[in-house]
């Protein structure tokens, strides 16, 4: 019985495999051409319930002042946010909070009623706000609301 030992090739079935005109396995023969980027699709404008969302986020979280926020928002509205940003009822052990989830309801054209879970760790925070479509076509926030603040 005639035994065959093979031993596993190395380098030099590797320069076999090599393309013609290359000498050194580590560099390439000719400059890389830059892969074009991707195009990618443009993405819509964001929905002004998760712009609204966003900017009562940071008012009340504690991280821009109530006036960043004043010209989007109804006289009314704007006390509730004054009164409520006082306590930062979104700021949870110095976290800062992100939107968990986000919806709405539009009870007629133009009006919408948001709500979003707010989370800050492990803790879920509640928002709620209404927003009003104006007569010059810019949305405005009248009426803002959190849920009960936390023992």
């Amino acid at each position: 019985m005639n035994k065959v030992m093979t031993r596993p090739r190395t380098r030099p079935a590797a320069a076999a495999t090599r393309p013609p005109g290359r000498t050194d396995p580590r560099r390439p023969s000719a400059p890389r051409t830059p892969a074009r980027p991707l195009r990618t699709p443009p993405q819509p404008p964001p929905h002004p319930t998760e712009l609204f969302a966003e900017r009562l986020l940071l008012v009340l979280s504690g991280q821009k002042p109530v006036h960043w926020a004043a010209r989007h928002i109804a006289h009314t509205a704007f006390d509730d946010l004054t009164r409520l940003a006082e306590r930062t009822p979104l700021n949870v052990n110095g976290r800062r909070p992100t939107i968990h989830r986000i919806g709405h309801y539009e009870p007629r054209p133009g009006v919408y009623e948001v709500f979003a879970r707010i989370g800050a760790g492990p803790a879920l925070r509640a928002l709620a706000f209404r927003l009003h479509l104006g007569a010059d076509q810019r949305w405005r926030c009248t009426a803002v609301e959190t849920g009960p603040p936390l023992p």
